[in-house]
């Protein structure tokens, strides 16, 4: 099975309190973006594009030899993935999108959610239960699957009851992805274009879309200095465990 992986790393990370880039913030002594790279290359997918920034020579310089292309304007997850234009040509295989602040993830996840693709799915989103899940989309589920992601502050009381959360990784079909992603639009407050809507245009044209199950833990975003020490923590006691 041939697959693609996209990671968006374009963030500026102004809560960090730091001008250097989020992706670039260190775990363990490495840029948290190469320990995410180093899973997906251990996964078995050497065909690694990563989304930047303007101006951001330095997370370039930390990827290589993986292709980067540019998001000059920053117009929401759905825009980013489109600006990896090459990786995005129509191929018999899935396009694997990641996030280069949520370095966690574990191979065997990634595996799983290949799989699912393989069984007959278009969209394969992987979802988790965390503690606090006040600020992440929910996963609605139906008869057949997945039918589609709601934004906390679009959620009804009912939508934020539901305890399955959205990760924000995918793993998209390679021969459609291009016109669902082309078919996202940005009607909403922000003006941007969500790669979660790619749920509903794919139901819309009848398209399979599930859902992959992970742990809290692997799916640890970092976005403050709070955060980077947790993830240090839990990638140290990967590291000891390993040691045995």
């Amino acid at each position: 099975m041939k697959v693609k992986a996209i990671i968006l790393g374009a963030g500026q990370g102004k809560r960090m309190g730091s001008d250097l880039p989020k992706v670039l913030h260190p775990i363990c002594g490495r840029p948290m973006i190469q320990i995410l790279m180093d899973t997906v290359r251990s996964a078995g997918v050497r065909d690694i594009t990563v989304v930047v920034g303007p101006n951001m020579d330095n997370v370039k310089e930390a990827v290589k030899p993986a292709v980067t292309v540019v998001q000059k304007e920053r117009l929401g997850t759905a825009h980013a993935v489109l600006m990896a234009k090459e990786a995005l040509k129509p191929f018999k295989g899935c396009i694997l999108v990641l996030f280069g602040d949520t370095p966690l993830i574990l191979p065997e996840t990634i595996h799983k959610m290949v799989a699912d693709y393989e069984a007959g799915s278009d969209v394969v989103v992987l979802g988790f239960m965390p503690t606090d899940a006040r600020r992440y989309g929910r996963l609605v589920m139906g008869r057949d699957g997945l039918d589609k992601i709601v934004e906390y502050k679009d959620a009804t009381d009912e939508q934020r009851a539901i305890r399955l959360c959205n990760s924000g990784v995918m793993c998209l079909n390679g021969e459609k992805v291009l016109a669902l992603l082309k078919q996202i639009k940005n009607e909403n407050a922000a003006d941007e274009y969500y790669l979660t809507d790619i749920v509903e245009v794919a139901r819309q044209k009848g398209l399979k879309c599930s859902v992959v199950i992970g742990n809290a833990e692997e799916l640890h975003g970092v976005n403050t200095p709070e955060e980077l020490e947790t993830a240090q923590e839990i990638f140290m006691r990967r590291t000891e465990r390993g040691k045995k």
